[in-house]
């Protein structure tokens, strides 16, 4: 049976309101490849010039981020982390401290279901995915003997990290593209454009309402409702577009700690959060966790609707939004 809970918009439709005197202003939506998906950035500026050049700024700190914090380029600041794993600590930059720090206070709120070491792991399921064969059980157990949130020391006041044990390494998959929505946003912020959102790969950070609404329309991507929001972060995870059959079994690209194997439940996740760094890691501790011990880690203000297969949500929620819905 469906439940679904007070309109969705209603938390957000204060906030919202304060865009409802702006003048009309030229609204401009702009998208291109970054992160390995597509980014789009939508910013409602006095001129067409004015946001095509707010868009130009805001690609452009996404491709410095995305230089710090991929693990696909040799090159990046996270890859030359690793590299000096077990070595003692490392001066980092302010992004990639800003990234740790977050991703450990999320690892600790999940209790290791997102872990930003888990980057062993996802390589193994990398080539996994491009063979066909799963990895042996040996080489997930050597790989899962670096996976530990708590073998990460940061020192947020000299910005130094450490990876404790060699072979350790980084994968911020689950938080880099909501972490780097927030600041493209914040920067719209900072040139004056309040009513902006950008979009990483379903990892929103939406700003002020556009004008003359009371929120940004957002589809969940579940089959739900779609959302009427501003001012949060929301994000959406899955196996609907990256999965590989093995075996007759369906796996999804989102690894468990705890095995080492993609996910099989099928499960598709939306989560509302106050910011969209916060969305992203809940999302990917939610798709581990599941309903039953998901939903209790979401902090307070937080919202989740959780859905398996082609099922469409119909279960529980969070105490101070009821605003999604989850479903088995």
């Amino acid at each position: 049976m469906t439940r679904i809970f007070i309109n969705l918009a209603l938390c957000f439709v204060m906030v919202g309101c304060a865009s409802l005197d702006e003048a009309a202003t030229f609204r401009g939506s702009y998208v291109r490849g970054a992160m390995g998906t597509v980014a789009r950035i939508v910013v409602h500026a006095p001129t067409e010039a004015a946001a095509a050049q707010a868009a130009t700024e805001g690609f452009a700190l996404i491709d410095e981020f995305e230089r710090v914090l991929t693990d696909y380029r040799p090159d990046s600041e996270v890859a030359e982390l690793g590299r000096q794993a077990g070595r003692g600590p490392t001066k980092v930059s302010e992004v990639l401290g800003s990234v740790l720090e977050l991703s450990i206070r999320e690892a600790r709120r999940s209790h290791g279901a997102f872990d930003p070491t888990i980057s062993p792991l996802v390589k193994l399921w990398r080539e996994a995915r491009r063979s066909g064969q799963l990895p042996s059980q040996d080489s997930r157990d050597v790989a899962r003997s670096l996976v530990n949130y708590q073998d990460i020391q940061f020192d947020p006041v000299r910005r130094t990290a450490e990876l404790r044990r060699t072979g350790m390494a980084l994968d911020f998959g689950g938080i880099g593209k909501g972490f780097t929505a927030d600041r493209v946003v914040a920067l719209m912020r900072s040139r004056g454009f309040n009513s902006a959102m950008c979009e990483i790969g379903g990892d929103f950070a939406l700003g002020d309402a556009p004008p003359g609404t009371v929120g940004w329309r957002i589809g969940a991507g579940d089959g739900g409702p779609s959302l009427t929001l501003s001012n949060c972060g929301v994000a959406t995870s899955g196996d609907v577009e990256q999965h590989v059959d093995i075996g007759g079994v369906r796996y999804s690209h989102i690894v468990d700690p705890k095995t080492g194997l993609g996910l099989t439940s099928r499960a598709r996740v939306a989560v509302v959060a106050e910011d969209g760094t916060t969305a992203d890691a809940l999302a990917t501790a939610l798709s581990v966790l599941g309903p039953k011990d998901g939903f209790a880690i979401l902090p307070a203000g937080a919202a989740a609707r959780i859905a398996f297969g082609l099922v469409s949500p119909q279960v529980s929620t969070t105490p101070n939004y009821q605003k999604l819905s989850a479903s088995r």
